[in-house]
Parts: structure tokens; C-alpha cells; sequence
């Protein structure tokens, strides 16, 4: 299958040293998801898709988004029953991603974030690599097994996104772990860290939060 990288950028805050730090090629596409296109425009890029209810931007600022588009797509803020990150993330599965990065979908709506998490286990449906990234924090999902780069992180958590994940065997890291289990509710996994830069992670069965941060 041939790798197609989308970026979401949702309404949250957003570090702009963040675009420094991706290297946008020609088949990556750019999703503004509300005021995350207002903030990529404002940052000198397009959005490919802009798409929501746009309740958080005044009129010359929709005004701005809808100009600077490539494509706007305006739901109705009353009738509509998704967030507008997951309308986002579901114009990234029709568009064939295969790998999906969320800046902006953490912030002071817990509720707004914790179902951004979970929009991770749509990605892991459709063989979607996706992450959520911001300025101390990157987070992914596994249902299986992966590596891991410290990226600048200091702490490594793993939580269980399902009832409990089974054989959970750790590699490179300074507390190991081998076939063991976390049901949720423990906190065996917060707060562990890389020794070498690079670790794996496999498990069994269940889905497991990995949570890469810098303080």
C-alpha cells in the first residue's frame, strides 16, 4: 500500500515550532479541522480540507479560512453529531491515509481531549498508524507491537485503553517488563523511561496508550 501521510490540525493550542519540525512533502495532505485551519493559515499554509462548524472563529476570519482553502467544508454546529477532529479523521480514512498526526486536540476540554485519544482506535480499524503531538506530549496507540525513539521525551507511560492488556514485554527501557499484564485502573506503566534512545514495546492482546512526555 503506498504511505500517505495526513496532518489534523484541530482548535487547540498549538506550539508553531511545531511546523518547523515537520517535514511536509507533496502527497501529505493538510487538514484544518475549525479554528486549526485559521492557525495554518495564519502560518502561511493551506489547508487541503477545511472542515467544521467554525463556532470559534469570528466572520473575517471564516471569511479568511473559506479564501485560503483548497477545500471548505461547513457542517451545521447544532445538527452535526461528530467533533469536527473527527469529521477530520474520517475525511482522512476516505482519502486513504495510512499514517495520521493530530496537533491541537488537547486543551482545556477534557471531555474534547479524551475523545481525541480515543479516535486513535478508528485509526488502528482501518491500519492507520495515528498520534496525537503537542508541545510536551506525544501519544499513540498499539494493538500489537511497536518502536519507540525518545524524540526528546523524558518519561514513557503505557496505559491500557481496553479492560487489560496481556503480555506486555518491554525492551530497552529502564523498568522492564516481560508477559506481563495491566488491567485498567494500575499504574504499573507511568513513568518509565528509555536507556538507549530507542526501546520496543510488544503485547498480546488488549490495545495499550503510549504516552511519550516531557515533564
Amino acid at each position: 500500500m503506498e504511505e500517505k501521510r495526513v496532518y489534523i490540525f484541530a482548535g487547540g493550542q498549538i506550539d508553531p515550532s511545531c511546523l518547523e519540525q515537520i517535514a511536509f512533502t507533496e502527497t501529505d495532505m493538510i487538514i484544518g479541522a475549525d479554528r486549526g485551519a485559521l492557525f495554518l493559515i495564519q502560518h502561511g499554509l493551506s489547508p487541503d480540507i477545511a472542515v467544521g462548524d467554525f463556532d470559534s472563529v469570528s466572520p473575517e476570519e471564516l471569511d479568511l479560512i473559506t479564501a485560503n482553502s483548497k477545500q471548505f467544508i461547513s457542517c451545521d454546529a447544532i445538527d452535526k453529531d461528530l467533533t469536527d477532529t473527527e469529521l477530520a479523521f474520517d475525511l482522512a480514512i476516505d482519502n486513504k491515509a495510512t499514517e495520521v498526526t493530530m496537533l491541537g486536540v488537547l486543551g482545556t476540554r477534557f471531555d474534547h481531549s479524551l475523545a481525541n485519544v480515543h479516535i486513535m482506535m478508528r485509526g488502528l480499524q482501518h491500519q492507520i498508524t495515528s498520534s496525537i503531538w503537542d508541545a510536551n506530549n506525544y501519544i499513540t496507540l498499539t494493538g500489537t507491537s511497536c518502536e519507540l525513539e525518545e524524540r526528546g521525551y523524558t518519561y514513557v507511560s503505557l496505559l491500557p485503553l481496553t479492560t487489560e492488556v496481556t503480555g506486555i514485554t518491554l525492551e530497552g527501557f529502564m523498568y522492564p517488563l516481560e508477559n506481563a499484564t495491566i488491567k485498567m485502573g494500575q499504574s504499573l506503566g507511568v513513568s518509565n523511561r528509555l536507556t538507549h534512545g530507542r526501546g520496543v514495546i510488544r503485547i498480546d492482546s488488549g490495545l495499550l496508550l503510549i504516552i511519550q512526555s516531557k515533564d
